[in-house]
């Protein structure tokens, strides 16, 4: 099987789970619990936690609250502090903050959506002339799941904040977190990220925020107080291990590995029917996105026909694919025609992904492309 499908998830990071296998083993305690095991285990999180903050920030001004998935992440960030006045997203957003967006409107919130460009990429004019002194947050993804594109959050963050210095500004890093170089810039308040997307497991996520609006952060789940009060339920301690671990290694080859799966992604694309397949995907997005479409040709249909022959991919956000609806509300939003959007085909690598693989997968597309196309007399 050839794996291209891992905007979606990846495989859990092998070495990384064998690390954290001593959490299981041997390092199983609460770390809510005032023993020392339990207390030992605490400390453990603590130095995971400082750890990632490092990646991106400095953790003497940035915390981080460990979440269930980068979803609860958004949601924790546009509820906490989206409350009043009026919201701003743009139209590419994903559905963790998209349909948290839209429930915030049902309660009064005010929700204006910047356009995108046709690349997936936010109207940087059209998102500012959206901000008044009435804006409470504003929210741009870091880069878009389903294209690839990648918005400056620091300059937007930076111009956001001149427009109106009191809003608060949330991205959603999960497409970027381990995979592309990137610091917080000072404006940016609020950076969600999700493990399984960098060979981390399912089930564990985290929400950055500076620590001068930290006390206003407000908890999505109550109990227990853990997390310091901002995310209660006993911490997934193996998973957030395994995480910090996964991190490690891929922030350990972060530049290495961005110009091979480039490489990878650009040839890919040369070797595909330009007769059949246009590119959505930007030169300049993310490497690890190439998304497509074949026009004229149903990309589900595609999708299993590829499939059968040993080629996994999307056909945009996998989240999304649970709404059952026909035509990815982000494509259209691009200023793609239905005619595009029903032939798209999402692409997407990870550090493992072979040369081998980019040559198999580029004949497996374009000659189940043309078997389409001769079932439909095209």
């Amino acid at each position: 099987m050839i794996y291209f499908d891992n905007a979606a998830t990846t495989r859990p990071d092998g070495r990384a789970v064998r690390r954290a296998m001593r959490w299981i083993e041997e390092r199983w305690f609460n770390p809510s619990a005032l023993y020392r095991e339990g207390l030992g285990v605490h400390g453990d999180l603590k130095e995971a936690r400082e750890f990632l903050v490092s990646r991106v920030a400095s953790p003497a001004e940035v915390s981080l609250v460990f979440t269930a998935c980068g979803s609860e992440a958004d949601n924790q960030a546009l509820f906490s502090f989206a409350k009043r006045g009026n919201l701003v997203i743009t139209g590419g957003e994903h559905a963790a903050v998209f349909a948290a967006a839209n429930e915030l409107k049902c309660r009064g919130v005010e929700l204006r959506v910047a356009p995108l460009n046709g690349d997936g990429g936010v109207n940087e004019e059209a998102l500012l002339s959206l901000v008044d002194e009435k804006t409470s947050l504003v929210s741009v993804i870091h880069v878009n799941n389903e294209t690839g594109a990648v918005n400056d959050v620091n300059a937007l963050a930076a111009a956001v904040k001149k427009k109106n210095p009191r809003v608060i500004f949330h991205s959603d890093g999960v497409q970027a977190f381990g995979k592309i170089p990137y610091k917080m810039g000072a404006s940016v308040d609020l950076y969600s990220v999700s493990a399984h997307k960098i060979g981390g497991l399912k089930g564990v996520g985290g929400l950055f925020v500076r620590k001068k609006i930290y006390a206003a952060l407000r908890p999505y789940i109550y109990g227990g107080g853990q997390e310091d009060g901002k995310r209660s339920g006993t911490e997934n301690t193996f998973g957030i291990m395994q995480f910090r671990f996964a991190a490690e290694n891929k922030f350990s080859a972060l530049t290495e590995d961005l110009s091979r799966v480039l490489g990878y992604r650009e040839t890919l694309w040369s070797g595909l029917d330009k007769a059949v397949f246009t590119r959505i995907s930007p030169a300049d997005g993310s490497p690890y996105i190439l998304t497509v479409s074949a026009a004229g040709l149903r990309g589900e249909t595609l999708l299993h026909l590829l499939d059968d022959r040993g080629l996994v991919v999307g056909t945009g956000s996998a989240c999304s694919s649970n709404a059952k609806k026909r035509y990815s509300r982000v494509i259209l939003a691009c200023g793609r025609s239905e005619t595009e959007a029903d032939g798209v085909l999402r692409l997407s690598f990870s550090p493992e992904t072979t040369q081998e693989e980019i040559t198999a997968a580029t004949d497996i597309l374009n000659g189940c492309a043309a078997e389409l196309k001769k079932r439909m007399n095209i």
